[in-house]
């Protein structure tokens, strides 16, 4: 049998850290000269081993950052250290060397896999393509990772189209797993899936980390989700991070109004809270580029003057806690 070693952290300090990113995209149909402010300053680290998770409203920019960390994109300013090195300064064959450490886990399997290739196949080429893995223990390796997340090594004939959906995303955890990444980008991994399947997923990943000790960059709309599997969390709001903490924090003592909405909207048991405590009047829009003040302020039932014509930054707000906004707190969930 094969054995696969979980990672170590290979320098001191953070395994990620990203610094001031920003991406905006021009948006022809609006007129010249008008664009979308997608990711706007964002600045966050990643522990090795740990997982920070990014919340928000769709449109917030949390898949464009994940996909600037997974260097799908490339930000049009900013600064990310990854495992000790400058990400966005390597080219060609360190670039892809170093890929082996950094991999993605997409939202829709269903479109992320290739359905007339088969399984094994997929999950193979990144050994293949790392030089990780010679023709003779290829089979063997994939058979090992099919395992690791609950498939049988059979599988790897088959293709795509004859699994479920949890299946096809279990399949994509293989692969990405495949050259034992130190840090996994899930981009909306479980949104595709119905209840109880999305929990088997987290459960497998939370698996994967104890044993592997890869680190996780988690992108969800969904806050309890959220809750079992981070250990921070960085609340965005047009490509802002606006409130970070522990889940537990956030969930109990919301400070940022938009966080507070967000944990309001929580369905949940008979006399739990709901979104219609606390709505978010207007709809979120970044064209233009950077607001005066506060980009929440048009929405905020809380706002003043100050707010639209100064920007908060995000600043400590006690031990392991940061928020950008003039008035934290003041914004209370609605008693049961």
């Amino acid at each position: 049998m094969i054995q696969l070693e979980p990672n170590a952290a290979a320098v001191d300090g953070p395994l990620l850290a990203a610094k001031d990113l920003r991406k905006r995209y021009a948006v022809r149909a609006a007129g010249q000269g008008t664009f979308l402010e997608a990711v706007a300053g964002v600045s966050f680290s990643i522990a090795s081993g740990r997982t920070l998770a990014l919340v928000g409203e769709s449109g917030s920019g949390k898949t464009t950052i994940g996909r600037l960390v997974a260097r799908l994109e490339s930000p049009d300013s900013g600064a990310i250290r990854f495992d000790g090195e400058d990400w966005l300064a390597m080219r060609g064959d360190a670039l892809r060397r170093k890929r082996r450490n950094l991999q993605i886990v997409f939202q829709d399997p269903q479109t992320s896999l290739n359905p007339r290739m088969r399984v094994g196949d997929q999950i193979g080429e990144p050994l293949r393509v790392q030089g990780l893995a010679r023709a003779g223990v290829l089979r063997e390796r994939v058979g090992e990772l099919l395992n690791e997340v609950g498939l049988d090594a059979a599988a790897a004939r088959r293709f795509p189209g004859e699994f479920s959906g949890g299946q096809r995303q279990r399949i994509a955890i293989a692969r990405a797993l495949a050259t034992r990444p130190k840090l996994v980008v899930c981009d909306e991994p479980v949104s595709a899936l119905d209840v109880s399947i999305a929990a088997q997923i987290v459960n497998l990943l939370l698996d994967l980390q104890a044993r592997l000790g890869v680190a996780y960059l988690f992108i969800s709309h969904d806050l309890p989700l959220v809750g079992r599997i981070a250990d921070r969390v960085a609340v965005v709001y047009l490509g802002r991070i606006v409130e970070e903490g522990s889940p537990a924090e956030i969930a109990a003592l919301p400070l940022h109004p938009y966080t507070a909405a967000l944990v309001s909207s929580v369905p949940g048991p008979p006399g739990s809270v709901h979104l219609s405590r606390i709505p978010i009047p207007g709809e979120a829009t970044a064209f233009g580029g950077d607001p005066a003040g506060c980009a929440f302020a048009p929405r905020c039932p809380i706002a003043r003057p100050r707010c639209s014509d100064e920007a908060p930054p995000l600043a400590s707000a006690g031990p392991d806690r940061a928020v950008a906004c003039f008035y934290p707190g003041e914004l209370r969930l609605p008693a049961l």
